[in-house]
Order: structure tokens, then sequence, then C-alpha cells
């Protein structure tokens, strides 16, 4: 079983979520909404969370295969269902940019079977309703 702990700080809407370990993430909402921009918004939280994930696979599949990743970026865009409450993740893109002496059908290979295998989040978002498109890049050409 996973424990986690969100604690509110001070007056407004910021809060400290703790995991099991003493790692903390500040959580908030927007000024517009009445937040003081103390931390990650909760849906963005989700994405980064879905980098997290991949990420994990990606390199855990590539390690396995001997391959050398010198970097690794992920930049991952959302769109969220407008007008609705609550409004989930609609659209999701995902771009994936390693550098490195690696095989394009590899890295092609690894992202692929993290996001449509894999990663939990991913999983999670799509049955949630998400569209989640990528891409892959190495050594800043598109595979």
């Amino acid at each position: 079983m996973i424990r986690i702990e969100v604690e509110r700080i001070g007056p407004g809407f910021g809060f400290n979520a703790r995991d099991t370990h003493g790692h903390t993430i500040p959580i908030d909402t927007s000024p517009d909404t009445g937040g003081k921009n103390y931390g990650v918004r909760p849906m963005q939280l989700v994405l980064m969370s879905l980098g997290g994930c991949s990420g994990i696979d990606i390199i855990s599949i590539l390690n396995k295969q001997r391959v050398v990743v010198q970097s690794f970026l992920m930049k991952i865009e959302g769109e969220r269902e407008p007008d609705k409450i609550p409004s989930l993740w609609k659209t999701i893109h995902v771009i994936f940019e390693l550098e490195g002496e690696i095989e394009h059908a590899l890295a092609k290979r690894a992202c692929e079977l993290s996001i449509d295998k894999y990663c939990s989040v991913a999983e999670t978002l799509r049955r949630a309703g998400a569209q989640i498109t990528w891409k892959v890049m190495v050594n800043g050409k598109e595979v």
C-alpha cells in the first residue's frame, strides 16, 4: 500500500504532498483562481507523472539492450476538455528527444513499448479518455 500525505501550507490553496520516503512536491492553483503560485498545478503534475513513468521505462529498456543514452528529454503538451468540470486531459503529445549512439529502431521501439504497454500513467490517462500521440527524435532527427 502506498501512503501519501498532502498538507495545507498557509491560508491559501498551497499544499505540500509528501511520500513515504519524505520526498515533497509543492502544489497550488493559479493566481487567477485564488492561488499564490506556490507550486505545480495538480493537472500539470499528472503530465509530469507521465513523463517520469515513461522516462523510467525507456531508460530501463535501453539499458537492458546496452544502449548508452547521453541525454534524454521529454516535451509534453496537453489540452484539456473545454468548459467541463472536471476538465480531463483530452489530447497529449509527447516528444522524446534522445542523444547518443542509438539505433533509431531501438529508440522508437522503447518509446512505443513504454507508451503503449508499460507506462501505468499513460494507461490511466487513456482509460480516462485522453488521446496520446508521440514522436521520437534521435540526435535531432525524427525517427
